[in-house]
């Protein structure tokens, strides 16, 4: 197709006025009537003669409407579908997972094996899905290698939830890699086998809407000696713009709580309600005991120090969770150690 084109006729008609020699007493007799004369159609009129005539005109004109035509043809047309986007390398499959030791920093993992016969190396990567704010990305800026019949699990953050979204949804995964030395980029949905992300999104969002009436914090831990119950406070602060009501916390996988003499409670009943309004705050004081004394237990805890409470938001019951900090985890995992008589100290 041609770039370019020009409306003026090659070649355009030139006409030079002859005068034959010795007619000089004609002269004047041609002259008045060239003036007197209607140019007659399909010549230029004479003393013009770089205008087209109307034939040439014609022609001009066919051939820019043709022209038209084919560039409006070549042209995309504006219900073109869009591109479909790339998919993942031949032999890769995606999943993505949560592990147990995920939870309390809020991260996940991209499980990316490759079936295939060449060595790939992620670069960015990124997990979208309706119910996150933001995207989820990689925890540490790096490229992983994932060799041919190899899987590689690659760490990422997960961003605030999206409260406004439906519970339900459907991510996707995008990343960029490299094969031979040359760089691509990959798109495609990716499976979420634990269904983890829903549950996350409905507690989060729980937590958002329970911390708008009051702020839970674990606020101390006192150990004790074998035998006894240790102190874990529970502070509620309201903030008086909301109610909500506490009702109890549950049992751990490595934590109970000391109920009537010999017996444990998988609820411990905390029963707190807070008004819009209210801004008095609540001491709640825990009694801590282990539930279980297996050495590999504490070395290998992951969820250990992270509590379940049962609330009530606006009429409906429901659950969040609560973690201790970092520090009060060690301390809660060396006291348990030293009731259970297998510490060192």
């Amino acid at each position: 197709m041609r770039s370019g084109f020009s409306l003026r006729p090659p070649g355009s008609l030139r006409h030079a006025a002859r005068r034959p020699a010795g007619h000089a007493l004609r002269l004047n007799a041609e002259h008045q009537r060239r003036e007197n004369r209607l140019d007659l159609p399909g010549r230029p009129p004479e003393g013009r003669p770089d205008l087209p005539s109307r034939p040439q005109i014609a022609a001009a004109a066919l051939a820019s409407a043709a022209l038209l035509l084919a560039l409006t043809a070549c042209a995309p047309s504006a219900t073109t579908a869009a591109p479909t986007p790339p998919g993942l390398p031949d032999g890769v499959t995606a999943q993505l997972v949560q592990l147990r030791s995920d939870v309390a920093a809020r991260q996940a993992q991209v499980e990316l094996h490759n079936d295939g016969d060449t060595d790939l190396s992620i670069g960015a990567l990124a997990v979208s899905d309706p119910r996150f704010e933001g995207d989820a990305t990689r925890v540490l800026e790096r490229d992983s290698l994932v060799r041919a019949g190899a899987t590689v699990d690659i760490r990422i953050q997960l961003p605030d939830m999206d409260c406004a979204a439906s519970e339900s949804g459907a991510s996707a995964l995008a990343f960029t890699y490299t094969v031979d030395a040359r760089p691509r980029q990959a798109e495609a949905p990716i499976d979420d086998p634990l269904d983890f992300i829903g549950p996350l999104h409905e507690r989060e969002c729980r937590a958002d809407a329970v911390a708008d009436a009051a702020a839970l914090t674990l606020a101390s831990f006192t150990p004790s000696a074998a035998g006894q119950p240790a102190d874990l406070l529970l502070e509620i602060a309201p903030t008086g713009d909301a109610a909500v009501e506490v009702v109890g916390i549950q049992t751990t996988n490595l934590l109970t709580f000391a109920g009537a003499p010999g017996t444990t409670a998988d609820t411990f009943p905390i029963a707190v309600s807070v008004a819009a309004g209210d801004t008095d705050p609540h001491a709640v004081h825990l009694p801590l005991v282990p539930l279980r004394c297996d050495p590999h237990a504490v070395q290998e805890d992951k969820r250990g120090t992270i509590f379940t409470l049962e609330v009530q938001v606006d009429g409906e019951p429901g659950e969040i969770e609560l973690a201790a900090s970092e520090d009060m985890r060690g301390s809660i995992l060396t006291w348990v150690a030293n009731w259970c008589g297998f510490g060192s100290g």
